[in-house]
């Protein structure tokens, strides 16, 4: 094989659609648009939800109840295992070092600690919350747990 013999992949290039080029390319005249309508015109985008002027299925149903979805705490969370290939002997594992290390992105309300996994190191847990397994692995481990605030 030489270097004039390289081509991509059989339909990995594929050509461009060429819109309004006339009638025998296919795409001429109403360029795949169909006809008239507010799709059809230049700037017709239509934001979701939106019904042609008919009151929109989300304003037509009643709203009842409360949702606690934005006032929720939302935590982050990492397993033991990935704590035990990411850290070494005697280190301190808090929410900044588990961002440091690339574990969480610390973009949430806090970091919880699950069980899953085996831990081998001494460590320090400065964490938001902890699982119940995860606890036990880590004491037994010989690591020290104190859960923040």
């Amino acid at each position: 094989m030489e270097l004039h013999d390289l081509r991509p992949a059989p339909g990995a290039n594929k050509d461009r659609k060429r819109l309004g080029r006339g009638s025998g390319s296919g795409h001429g005249t109403t360029a795949g648009k169909g006809t008239k309508g507010q799709k059809a015109r230049s700037g017709g985008k239509i934001r979701p939800g939106f019904e042609g002027g008919q009151m929109p299925l989300n304003r037509r149903l009643p709203k009842r109840g409360f949702n606690n979805a934005k006032f929720a705490t939302v935590f982050e969370t990492v397993n033991l295992e990935a704590i035990n290939n990411a850290f070494s002997e005697g280190e301190v594992v808090s929410s900044i070092t588990l961002k440091e290390k690339g574990l969480v992105k610390g973009n949430k309300d806090g970091v919880k600690v699950l069980g899953d996994g085996e831990i081998s190191k001494k460590l320090k847990f400065e964490v938001d919350k902890i699982s119940g397994s995860a606890k036990e692995k880590a004491e037994k481990a010989g690591c020290e747990v104190v859960v923040l605030g």
